[in-house]
């Protein structure tokens, strides 16, 4: 009975790394239409929301289960509700990932960016697909030290985003109000991924210390 009960946790936990791999390669596919105009994998990227809903619900449903009928204590208590809101940031993740393919889409054939912000959006997105990867290995290693250096990652994110208000913003910007509002949305999409990044960070922080650490200045 125990056997199966740690079985149980280990799927879970296994779920996790995978939903946030398929985040990882959203955003990657993602950040590759956009630079590229490519509709193909803008599409491509879209269709990849389901697989990560599914595994969310599922992922849901076998918590929930597994709290009804292990009633499990101590640090698998926190590592079941911990995963709970965990989940909810993976799928945000790969939520942001798709919005960006949509606008991809959208703008298609054009180009979304203006050449001025590309190299930006390029390191931006190579930042998040970074974020994501050190988030699966913190998932599977529950490494609690590791999670508190991703907590600080997303001061490269931050400022690259802050970038791209200096560029829109100038007074010599030419290309109008709607690649300005186009960008400012991107570049949203990208931050908050990068914050999901971080919240997980935290959440498995609380798993390993039962407590939560300061950020690191």
């Amino acid at each position: 009975m125990r056997e199966s009960y740690t079985l149980q946790l280990d799927d879970l936990a296994s779920d996790l790394a995978q939903m946030c791999h398929l985040a990882e390669i959203a955003m990657a596919s993602a950040t590759r239409a956009l630079l590229t105009a490519d509709l193909t994998l803008a599409e491509e990227t879209i269709s990849g929301r389901e697989p990560i809903d599914v595994l969310a619900v599922e992922w849901e449903q076998k918590a929930f289960a597994l709290l009804a009928l292990q009633a499990p204590v101590a640090m698998d208590l926190r590592s079941t509700v911990s995963g709970i809101h965990i989940v909810a940031d993976l799928q945000r993740m790969g939520g942001l990932a798709i919005h960006i393919a949509e606008l991809a889409r959208r703008r298609h054939p054009a180009h979304v960016l203006p050449p001025e912000v590309e190299g930006v959006f390029a390191e931006m997105g190579r930042v998040a697909v970074d974020q994501a990867h050190a988030t699966r290995a913190v998932l599977l290693g529950r490494d609690a030290d590791l999670a508190a250096e991703l907590q600080t990652k997303d001061e490269a994110m931050d400022e690259l985003h802050r970038s791209l208000f200096t560029l829109t913003s100038a007074p010599d910007w030419p290309h109008g109000v709607a690649a300005a509002v186009d960008i400012t949305l991107l570049g949203r999409f990208y931050e908050r991924f990068s914050d999901h990044t971080v919240e997980v960070a935290k959440r498995v922080i609380f798993l390993v210390t039962g407590e939560f650490r300061p950020e690191e200045s």
